[in-house]
């Protein structure tokens, strides 16, 4: 993530709503596709220094879980990514607003992550060109009156489903220890599910990712039982970046793909905040694995440092240096970036 400065200086996140140097309003412009410092009230909004009149997004304006702003003639009331949301959770329980606002600032990362590599909203799925697009659900862990028993967190050709349990960060803990998973994030979910949206798009080089992931083609739903019945892979560790990553080639790819993204954010970062050295777009991937490498392991003892959990608890292999190779090249391939 680039950094980001209010008009008095002040540092900003991508995030914030308010400066906490000066307390004016700041927003995320989503025409610039930047963080910018607003003037005025009500429905007189400017941004500050350009003098460009603009508008909140309506979310932003009714509940506070959005922090983006639009142009004053944008036909839409609601920001790009508040527009991808299909389905909300009951807004009468206060809780679920506070759900919905942390889903929400995820998807935010997810989508501006996407589009630095420029990645569509829209790509083929099951035989047809799909948009992206997000239902919050609850299960009746949350609201007996709903009909599902159990929500799994999951995608169906660019419905991307998740659990509103997913923001609560007890719950999401409970399930990364009952699943004994090694990293369990709202972002990280999203990262990996929109990987299974970009899969027709991207894995057009079939016979190598056959070779490096295995046949999409086997049957899924008895891959995944077999998994949740008798666990990972005997050695996963040496083939695979995640144990739930060897249940299927098709989720082993997008376990890849969330981990690229993963690094592409961290790295961007850290280099924004001058820790690494500025790496030149056409850096190659060799170099850039390198790089990352060496930096996962600062980013865990800094985790260590706070008596914190690493960081990034993963083991990037050889063979999964390949795979992340693939997904690097795919990405090069059809953007360009």
């Amino acid at each position: 993530m680039r950094r980001f400065y209010c008009e008095c200086g002040q540092e900003i996140f991508f995030e914030s709503r308010l400066c906490v140097q000066c307390r004016r309003p700041v927003a995320y412009f989503t025409d610039a596709a930047t963080m910018v410092t607003l003037e005025g009230a009500a429905d007189t909004w400017l941004v500050s220094g350009s003098g460009q009149a603009v508008k909140l997004c309506m979310q932003r304006e009714l509940y506070d879980v959005c922090n983006a702003v639009l142009n004053l003639h944008d036909t839409y009331q609601q920001c790009p990514s508040c527009r991808l949301t299909r389905t909300l959770p009951d807004l009468g329980k206060r809780a679920n607003i506070l759900r919905w606002s942390l889903l929400e600032a995820a998807k935010r990362r997810l989508l501006y992550g996407l589009a630095g590599f420029g990645l569509p909203m829209q790509a083929p799925a099951g035989g047809q060109v799909r948009t992206l697009c997000f239902d919050f659900l609850e299960d009746q862990r949350t609201n007996p009156g709903v009909y599902e028993e159990f929500v799994t967190t999951g995608h169906d050709y660019g419905v991307i489903t998740v659990n509103v349990l997913e923001a609560d960060d007890v719950q999401r803990v409970w399930q990364r220890e009952l699943s004994s998973e090694r990293y369990r994030t709202v972002l990280g979910h999203m990262r990996h599910e929109v990987g299974h949206f970009y899969f027709e798009m991207l894995t057009q080089d079939r016979p190598t990712f056959i070779r490096l992931f295995g046949d999409p083609a086997k049957p899924y739903e008895r891959a995944l039982q077999s998994y949740y019945d008798n666990g990972a892979l005997p050695g996963w560790q040496q083939g695979h970046i995640s144990a739930y990553a060897s249940s299927h080639p098709l989720e082993d790819w997008a376990e890849c793909f969330a981990h690229y993204l993963h690094m592409a954010d961290t790295l961007e970062t850290a280099c924004a905040r001058q820790l690494l050295a500025p790496i030149p777009g056409n850096t190659d991937f060799e170099k850039l694995l390198a790089v990352w490498d060496d930096f996962s392991v600062t980013l865990n003892e800094l985790n260590r440092g706070l008596g914190l959990n690493d960081a990034y608890p993963f083991t990037v292999t050889p063979v999964v240096a390949d795979k992340l190779r693939y997904v690097h090249a795919a990405i090069q391939r059809v953007t360009g970036r």
